[in-house]
């Protein structure tokens, strides 16, 4: 694997924006993703350092969700903001993470992503529709570091 710069091909990362921004049409919730080679300590740990480094803690309702990815250490978290967590039911989270690992297994990476980010946006429409004022809060392009 030659880490995360050549981890999603261009088109990749543009399908990766694309489904995030479907996502968003219909929620005042914000998604991003974020990669990098090694995760230092614990995967969850580092998905909540990376989700205040990228200030996705400041959005209106508290609803932001990270897909945090180490690529060479084949580590990945989901992680949301407060707002989303409260509502969604408590294994929410792993029902995502587990189908995301469907797609891994197989070596379809942004496929998973792009399925992760689906079904966090089912969950992300459910409890907190679009108003009618939909600002855009945070960047849709997949971030690293």
């Amino acid at each position: 694997m030659g880490g995360f710069r050549h981890f999603f091909s261009e088109e990749d990362k543009k399908n990766i924006a694309v489904a995030i921004s479907e996502v968003e049409k219909y929620t005042s919730g914000e998604v991003r993703v974020h990669l990098e080679d090694h995760c230092k300590g614990d995967v969850l740990k580092r998905a909540e350092f990376h989700f205040g480094k990228l200030q996705m803690h400041n959005t209106k309702e508290r609803t932001g969700i990270l897909f945090y990815l180490a690529v060479k250490d084949r580590l990945f978290a989901i992680y949301g903001d407060q707002g989303i967590h409260a509502r969604v039911p408590e294994n929410y989270w792993d029902g995502i993470r587990d189908r995301m690992l469907d797609y891994f297994r197989r070596s379809e990476f942004a496929a998973g992503v792009i399925e992760g980010i689906r079904m966090a946006g089912e969950q992300l429409k459910e409890h907190f529709p679009a108003a009618s004022r939909n600002d855009n809060e945070l960047s849709n392009e997949v971030s690293s570091s």
